[in-house]
């Protein structure tokens, strides 16, 4: 349930309708301040409290409504309608997230292989007006006896890419041991598809304050997919972008999944949070990766994920998936074409690129 306070009403009536709240009927009230009007969320529960009740309370009271959905702060009209956005603070400046913003592009390889690699590879996206780079420092496999990642060595690499390029870091969490490691290190935490409902993990990143990129479960439906981002909501982090990667459908011989960019505008209607695209895993082939990014674009996303490698044929993890750089610098341009046509795009990108 949330109550629609009038604009200009006086903080200290805001004050001592949240208290009525606490007093009357053991809820705890959450504010939600928005451009023009507050709204407060009613935590807890108020399946038998009657609106008019609640509308009794104050005149300032503008209106109550009712959140029908199970995912209760994740829902739009938790936010009476308005978008997030999530600003994540990198050595290159302050990055938005939100569909009011310019599309944020987060590249790099799927996992970190070497200190000079991934530096490489930093500077090179950087230059193609990348403002996070991702890598992952644990990898979740398959197979028990594929490249696992580097784990905390990995991580240090990632702190010296950042130190070179000043980009933000995006990478992932598989286990809640490894958390504050991975805090320390990066300005988005990523939890992979098959940690979606990995509910213990899913409350441990909602009780720190790092920014949560939470990618859709291979198989996970979209109410699914929202309520594993409620749990980390319901835990205290506001700040969770989703990414959609691809779904499993009954047809592999050509693309690894079924990327869904449906849920872009689905997504749009049931939620006030950001949404990624990540086309890479989304069709585990490189040559469809440029299409589908501009077709992201074209649908609203708000971010786009993109794997880039210096040799992909030599790649340990997701190669066949991964673009080079110099093909990434070609994407980068024509995504700026469509950025710009949708007025989603921040700035020219830089073609000619010189890395040392």
């Amino acid at each position: 349930m949330i109550i629609v306070i009038k604009s200009e009403t006086p903080q200290e009536e805001i004050t001592r309708i949240n208290q009525e709240l606490i007093n009357t009927w053991r809820v705890t009230p959450e504010a939600i301040p928005g451009k023009h009007k507050t709204v407060i969320g009613m935590i807890g529960d108020t399946i038998d409290i009657d609106p008019l009740l609640i509308q009794e309370i104050s005149p300032w009271i503008e209106q109550v409504l009712r959140i029908e959905k199970p995912f209760k702060r994740v829902s739009r009209e938790y936010r009476h309608g308005q978008a997030s956005e999530i600003t994540v603070p990198t050595p290159n400046g302050d990055v938005c997230f939100s569909e009011h913003h310019p599309i944020v592009i987060m590249a790099g390889p799927c996992s970190v292989e070497s200190e000079e690699a991934i530096v490489y590879t930093a500077k090179r996206v950087k230059a193609a007006g990348v403002k996070f780079l991702r890598g992952g420092a644990y990898k979740p496999r398959t197979s028990p006896y594929a490249f696992q990642g580097h784990g905390e060595s990995a991580l240090d690499m990632l702190a010296m890419a950042r130190e070179a390029t000043g980009l933000g870091i995006v990478t992932e969490v598989m286990d809640t041991a490894d958390l504050d490691g991975v805090a320390e290190v990066a300005d988005i935490i990523q939890v992979g598809a098959r940690n979606m409902q990995n509910f213990a993990l899913l409350k441990k990143v909602g009780a720190q304050d790092k920014p949560v990129l939470l990618k859709r479960g291979i198989s996970a439906t979209i109410d699914e997919w929202l309520m594993a981002a409620e749990y980390i909501l319901a835990g205290g982090n506001p700040n969770v972008i989703l990414c959609e990667r691809g779904i499993r459908g009954f047809d592999s011989q050509y693309t690894r999944n079924t990327l869904d960019l449906s849920v872009v505008p689905v997504l749009r209607s049931l939620t006030h949070l950001p949404i990624a695209i990540d086309p890479s895993h989304g069709t585990g082939k490189s040559q469809w990766v440029p299409t589908m990014s501009k077709a992201a674009i074209a649908v609203g996303t708000d971010a786009l994920m993109i794997e880039v490698h210096p040799n992909p044929a030599k790649a340990l993890s997701d190669g066949p998936q991964s673009l080079t750089p110099e093909q990434f610098d070609r994407l980068s341009l024509e995504m700026s074409v469509i950025g710009k046509a949708v007025n989603r795009w921040e700035s020219p990108v830089i073609s000619s690129l010189g890395v040392q």
